[in-house]
Order: C-alpha cells, then structure tokens, then sequence
C-alpha cells in the first residue's frame, strides 16, 4: 500500500540556486559516509565550479525536490576524460539525510539514466566506495547494471581500507551497433 503522508517528490534539471542545498548535501556525505572518498568537504565556490563544469559540458544534473527543498541529487559526468571514452558517463548520487528509503534515488537514477540515454550515451558506469554499501549496489542492480569489478582496499577513509564496487549498465543500442557521432 502506497504511503500517503509522504509529499510529493518533482524531478527536475538542476539550477544554480539549488548548490547550497547540493553542498550541503554533499558535505554530510563526505563527512559522515563512504560514498566519497574525499575527506574534506568542499567549500560553497568549489562546489559551484564543479557543478558549472558538468552544466557546461551538457551533461544532465537532477534534483529531487520535495516542500521546496531539494531531497537528493544525482549527474552524470564523463567516465574519464580521454575521447575514447566519449559515450561513457559515470552517474553519482547523494540523499539528505533522513530522506533514504524513500524512493529518491531510484527516480534520480531512473530518470539520470533516460537523460543520458536521449544524449546519446551509451554506457553508464557507477562506481561505488565500499563493497558493503549494499543498498547504492542494490538500487543500481536493480535498474539493470551489473557487476563490473572489484578493487579490493583502494581507498583508506575513517581509519580502514575501502573496497570500490564497479557496475555497469549499456544505454540505448550499448554496444550492439556502432555510434554515428558524439553523444549530445
């Protein structure tokens, strides 16, 4: 039975006037979790720079908005800069706290995935810090990605080794034909 005391949640593009809330975000997650492997937050104008330079490239930035404040928020950014890796794109995906399990990162991912496949994109690669992060490896398995990897204790946060978990999901066509041109 569907819940009916939770509000209603918009997905939308991301704006400018929506990075102090992402950074706030962000900066819990980076603080208290392993889903980054920074350690220190960054500050409000690195923040922004970061999120000028994925709107700039083009690239789909999503907010999960709920009573006026963002929820959660998820983009894509290019797996790895070299051009060979141009219809690649690596998604990521954070929630405030006290707002998980409530569906939020499966519409941010579900519709994350939409966008970058109507860009042209054909592969999307999630690479997730800590193997024990099973609800981020879960919600990704469900939407299709599979297992790509493993890097065992790539990572040293909060005084221990961290594994890194790599999924993978094709977009559109995958690999099944070959692409006309750059993605966007």
């Amino acid at each position: 039975m569907p819940q009916t005391n939770v509000p209603a949640l918009r997905i939308r593009a991301a704006t400018f006037a929506d990075v102090p809330e992402i950074h706030t975000i962000y900066g819990h997650h980076v603080l208290t979790t392993l889903s980054t492997f920074e350690e220190t937050p960054p500050d409000l104008a690195e923040m922004t720079t970061r999120f000028r330079a994925r709107i700039d490239q083009g690239m789909p930035w999503l907010v999960a908005e709920r009573d006026g404040r963002v929820a959660g928020y998820a983009y894509a950014s290019y797996y790895h800069a070299r051009s060979a890796y141009r219809f690649t794109v690596e998604n990521s995906i954070y929630i405030r706290q006290g707002c998980h399990r409530q569906g939020i990162g499966r519409r941010l991912l579900t519709d994350l995935i939409a966008a970058c496949t109507a860009l042209g994109f054909r592969q999307m690669v999630a690479v997730i810090g800590d193997s024990a992060n099973h609800p981020s490896i879960g919600l990704h398995s469900d939407l299709g990605f599979r297992s790509a990897g493993l890097m065992e204790s790539v990572g040293f946060k909060f005084g221990r080794w961290v594994d890194v978990v790599i999924l993978q999901r094709s977009l559109g066509e995958g690999a099944s034909t070959l692409p006309e041109d750059k993605p966007g």
